[in-house]
């Protein structure tokens, strides 16, 4: 099936719930029945039994991401979590759904580590009732009606933004242009790659090189370094995330140059971490990927075990940032 959340190209102020499912990821069928366990539905004032699969605790995003979503599906919110952390390996996660799956809970929830190999997993939770919600990072699956549910950025229009802003300020220098890619076969990496290309396409930046970093700090330090070995003439780092873009800055600076000055860098994320160096001038300018997703992700698992629609795909709005905007933010940073 295609992606078909490739095809999103809205502006930031996303929100209208009929473009949104015009605009629909793969999926949304009416919602399963809960309870697959045979056990009484949840809702209702009972316990809503969530099984949750994440990627790993690989970025300062995803910890972020991760305490967001632990924080908010709590006992005291009428939901009793499973949590798994799959270590950035598809394997686990098909494990950890399929034991989600024979435990009956009400609703699984994942990131998906990369886009496909899901269909057979897919399908056990249909056969078996239970409804599915994406979070984060979408999937491509021939499984019709596969989940219900996806919430997360339209990471085309993240790279988009960072590859615009890139044409404005850099747009006839020549600049050449090495990409700390995302981990290999993940949505966002892919839809990252493809938003920045089209938006520098028909300016004179080249992109020389690229390579995946893992969406972590020491790849993207390992990383930067064999560019920096292999180029004498780099100008400016794109980075799909800002632990990659933190550990470009630790190469840069270990081969004597000045991040930010000597050496540009843009980065996704706008973490604490990311958005400081921001403010510190060692990163140029970083487009927000906000993963606050909790209270989102409860309120569609709330409305699909009562029965009710939910939006098939639910945009996160994000924002961009450059020094002083950096500045303003950070005193009152959530994440």
């Amino acid at each position: 099936m295609a992606r078909h959340h490739h095809i999103i190209r809205t502006a930031l102020a996303i929100a209208g719930a009929a473009s949104l499912v015009a605009l629909a990821a793969c999926s949304s069928a009416p919602p399963a029945e809960p309870g697959a366990s045979g056990e009484p539905a949840a809702g209702g004032g009972e316990t809503i039994t969530v099984g949750f699969s994440q990627v790993g605790a690989e970025s300062g995003w995803r910890a972020a991401n991760t305490k967001s979503i632990q924080d908010t599906l709590t006992t005291e919110n009428g939901f009793e979590l499973s949590f798994s952390d799959a270590q950035q390996k598809q394997e686990n996660q098909i494990s950890a759904i399929r034991n989600y799956i024979a435990q009956g809970v009400d609703v699984i929830a994942f990131s998906p580590v990369v886009e496909t190999g899901w269909d057979a997993v897919l399908q056990e939770a249909k056969s078996a009732g239970i409804p599915v919600v994406l979070t984060d990072r979408a999937v491509d699956t021939t499984v019709e009606d596969a989940y219900v549910s996806f919430i997360g950025s339209d990471f085309i229009l993240e790279g988009e933004m960072a590859g615009e802003w890139a044409a404005e300020q850099y747009d006839g220098e020549g600049y050449k242009v090495v990409e700390l890619q995302g981990t290999t076969g993940s949505a966002p990496a892919i839809d990252r790659k493809e938003g920045f290309a089209a938006a520098i396409d028909g300016t004179d930046l080249e992109i020389i090189d690229s390579q995946t970093g893992d969406f972590t700090r020491d790849g993207g330090k390992k990383v930067m370094e064999g560019f920096l070995t292999a180029h004498d003439d780099i100008d400016l780092v794109f980075a799909h995330n800002d632990d990659m873009g933190l550990g470009a800055i630790e190469a840069i600076e270990a081969a004597g140059k000045v991040p930010g000055e000597d050496i540009k860098i843009i980065t996704i994320d706008a973490v604490k971490d990311g958005m400081q160096a921001l403010a510190d001038g060692k990163i140029n300018y970083i487009v927000e990927c906000n993963p606050l997703l909790g209270p989102d992700l409860a309120d569609v698992i709330k409305k699909v075990v009562a029965g009710e629609e939910v939006e098939e795909r639910i945009v996160v709005k994000d924002e961009a940032f450059d020094q002083e905007a950096a500045k303003a933010a950070l005193p009152d940073r959530q994440y």
